[in-house]
């Protein structure tokens, strides 16, 4: 189980809505976007809602809510967005004693999503082939419990999830959601199938609709029902240069085909 340090973290937003995390700390840091400042110093005495100007640039201090974690995190791999997470945490019933096997860390997108929802009282294992990830996805995780998101059990393993199965169900072996953000879903389906409690959800997210037949495919092979597949579309809106509001200009917000399917066996 990873252990951390908690100090305090906040957020700094400018006028563009740019957001970034500064940890309160008594040394002097070079953040891009912000300049070389002493956060302890510069921050001490500025509460949630102030204004503050470091160097040229004006800044709103505000607390590091999800919201804010999430725009501040860093990124590498490609990550799921809150529209896609919110479907997996609300259709797979994820909750506060939840057992959540997530394989595929990239960013910790997913992960900060899980953590703010499972807390304390459930388990999170996260997977992830590649350490480039892994260094990132952590870091983003960590500093979301530095901003007091409490997640007491969480485990990272690296590696491939078909590799790792036995070191998994030495944590867990009835989890109630697996999520599965690989290139190749089959191989991982059929490795973890066993470890997804009677009732429980296995999730793949598909960047290309072909991923979503071959999981599809391999759902059914291993006796899962699917539950639901498809996509969400987002669509924003703003202010018309002459009044009022209206969709803005551009294409609709696909990120990636979803699918889920339910153990229904013992």
């Amino acid at each position: 189980m990873r252990e951390y340090e908690k100090p305090e973290i906040v957020a700094l937003r400018d006028e563009s809505g740019n957001t970034y995390l500064v940890e309160i700390i008594d040394e002097h840091l070079k953040i891009k976007g912000i300049g070389v400042f002493n956060p302890l110093s510069t921050l001490s005495k500025t509460k949630s809602g102030d204004k503050i100007t470091i160097g040229t640039k004006e800044f709103i201090l505000l607390p590091a809510s999800l919201p804010e974690r999430f725009k501040g995190m860093k990124r590498r791999a490609q990550i799921i967005q809150p529209k896609d997470a919110g479907l997996f945490i609300t259709k797979m019933g994820v909750g506060t004693t939840s057992k959540v096997l997530e394989a595929g860390l990239g960013s910790g997108a997913l992960s900060i999503q899980l953590q703010n929802v499972i807390g304390e009282g459930g388990i999170h294992v996260t997977v992830e082939s590649r350490i480039e990830h892994s260094e990132v996805g952590l870091k983003n995780m960590e500093m979301a419990l530095k901003s007091g998101c409490v997640s007491g059990n969480h485990y990272h393993i690296e590696g491939l999830i078909e590799d790792s199965v036995a070191e998994i169900s030495k944590i867990c072996n009835d989890f109630d959601a697996i999520i599965l953000d690989l290139p190749v879903h089959p191989t991982a389906i059929s490795s973890v199938k066993n470890l997804l409690r009677p009732g429980g959800r296995i999730a793949c997210y598909c960047p290309v609709s072909s991923q979503v037949e071959s999981a599809w495919d391999a759902c059914e092979k291993e006796g899962l029902e699917i539950e639901w597949a498809g996509e969400l579309i987002e669509r924003t809106w703003g202010r018309a240069m002459k009044g009022g509001i209206r969709p803005v200009n551009g294409p609709f917000g696909h990120t990636a085909f979803l699918l889920i399917a339910i153990n229904l066996q013992n």
